[in-house]
C-alpha cells in the first residue's frame, strides 16, 4: 500500500522531524540518526515465518536489504522470528510482528545498523495507515522526553522466496532494542516487576501517564511492566518507566482496539488518567506548562505529515484540542486527573499485551 505525496510536503515534515529532535533524544545511532522513510527487502520463506504463531516460535533465516544514499543495495543475513501476544494471534492481526536478529558485529560495519543487535519491527495488523499513526505517537513521545524510544518508519517489500506469498509493500516501524534506550543513559533494564508506580521518577512519570492520557492509552501498567520498560543507573534509586505500543491508543484508533472491561469506559477513545493519586493538583503545574509550550510542535508533527488522510488530522486536531482545554482548566484538571483518588480499585492491567 503506497501514499501519494507531494515532495515539498514530505521536505516540511522532515524539517517538523529535525526541529523535534531539538526536545526529543539525540543518538549516536545512524539508523535513528534522521527520519526519511528507509527503503527495505526482506526475502525468504517468509509463508512459513509468518506461520510461525506458536509460543516458542523458531528463528528463521531472510536476507534482508535496504537501498542506500547513494542508491546502492546494502545485503545483511538475518535470523528472523514472530513474536508478541494479541498481534500474534492470527484472528487479531494478517500479519504478525517480528524481532530482527543482526550477525556479529563486524559484519555490521559501514552499514546503517552497526551496533545494531536487535530490533522489532511492527508490520500491519489491519491496515499500513495504523502503522503510520502508532509510528507518529511514538515521534509525539520524542518531543516530551528524551527517556523514549527510537523509532524509524521504513516501507518494507516482502517476497517469498518458496513462492507461497504473493509480493507485497507495507509501511512497518523499526523500534529500538531497549537495551539500547537504556544504554544512551548509562543505564540498564531493569525488570524487576510489582513496582509501584509512586517510587518511579515522579517527573518523568507525570510526563509519560500525561502522554498516555494525551493520546488515549490505557494499556499499560508499571507494575505489571506492561507495555512499559524501567530503566535505571542505581536499583537503589527510583527508576524512568518508558512506555512503548501504543496501538490500542485512541489516537491510532484501530479498529481492533478495545480497552479492558475492568475500566468500565466505552471505547480507546475516552481519555482516562492512570497515573495515581495526588490531591494536590500543583503538582501538575510543571508536566502541564511543558505540554503548553510545545504545543505547536505536537500538533505541527500532525498537520504537517504528508502520510495521513486530512479527515485524520481533523480528528486528531479535534482530539488535541480537547485535551489542551482540560489542562488550562482547573475544574478539568481536578476532574480528570484526580480519577485514581476517586477509584474504590485500582486496576492494573495485564492481558493486552503487544
Amino acid at each position: 500500500m503506497y501514499y501519494k505525496f507531494s515532495l515539498t510536503a514530505l521536505l516540511l515534515f522532515s524539517i517538523v522531524l529535525q526541529d523535534a529532535k531539538l526536545y526529543g533524544q539525540k543518538t549516536q545511532s545512524w539508523l535513528f540518526a534522521v527520519d526519511d522513510i528507509l527503503h527495505c527487502k526482506f526475502t525468504g520463506k517468509l509463508n512459513d515465518l509468518f506461520n510461525d504463531r506458536k509460543d516458542n516460535p523458531a528463528s528463521h533465516p531472510v536476507l534482508f536489504q535496504y537501498w542506500g544514499d547513494d542508491s546502492s543495495l546494502v545485503s545483511i543475513q538475518l535470523q528472523v522470528k514472530t513474536r508478541g501476544h494479541f498481534r500474534l494471534l492470527r484472528e487479531n492481526c494478517k500479519m504478525p510482528p517480528l524481532l530482527l536478529t543482526f550477525p556479529k558485529e563486524e559484519k555490521l560495519k559501514s552499514t546503517l545498523f552497526d551496533k545494531q543487535t536487535k530490533l522489532k519491527l511492527v508490520v500491519p495488523c489491519q491496515g499500513d495507515e495504523y502503522v503510520i499513526r502508532e509510528w507518529l505517537a511514538y515521534k509525539l513521545y520524542n518531543i516530551i522526553t528524551e527517556k523514549s524510544f527510537n523509532a524509524r518508519l521504513v516501507q518494507v517489500d516482502f517476497e517469498d522466496s518458496a513462492g507461497k506469498r504473493k509480493p507485497e509493500t507495507h509501511y512497518c516501524i523499526l523500534l529500538e532494542d531497549e537495551k539500547k534506550v537504556a544504554e544512551r543513559f548509562s543505564a540498564f533494564v531493569w525488570k524487576r516487576r510489582q513496582v509501584d508506580m509512586r517510587n518511579t521518577d515522579p517527573e518523568e512519570f507525570r510526563k509519560m501517564a500525561v502522554f498516555q492520557y494525551l493520546v488515549g492509552n490505557t494499556d499499560w501498567s508499571v507494575a505489571y511492566l506492561q507495555n512499559i520498560v524501567l530503566i535505571t543507573k542505581d536499583s537503589t534509586k527510583a527508576a524512568y518507566a518508558i512506555p512503548y505500543d501504543f496501538d490500542h491508543a485512541g489516537i491510532v484508533d484501530a479498529p481492533y482496539a478495545g480497552a479492558a472491561e475492568e475500566l468500565e469506559i466505552p471505547n480507546v477513545r475516552t481519555r482516562l488518567y492512570r497515573g495515581f493519586c495526588e490531591s494536590d493538583i500543583e503538582s501538575f503545574t510543571k508536566t502541564f506548562e511543558l505540554y503548553n509550550r510545545l504545543k505547536k510542535d505536537i500538533y505541527d508533527l500532525y498537520t504537517t505529515c504528508p502520510l495521513l488522510k486530512s479527515s485524520y488530522v481533523k480528528f486528531v486536531t479535534r482530539y488535541f484540542d480537547d485535551f489542551y482545554k482540560i489542562i488550562n482548566s482547573n475544574r478539568l484538571i481536578e476532574s480528570e486527573f484526580q480519577e485514581p483518588c476517586r477509584a474504590k480499585v485500582r486496576v492494573e492491567i495485564k492481558g493486552l499485551k503487544d
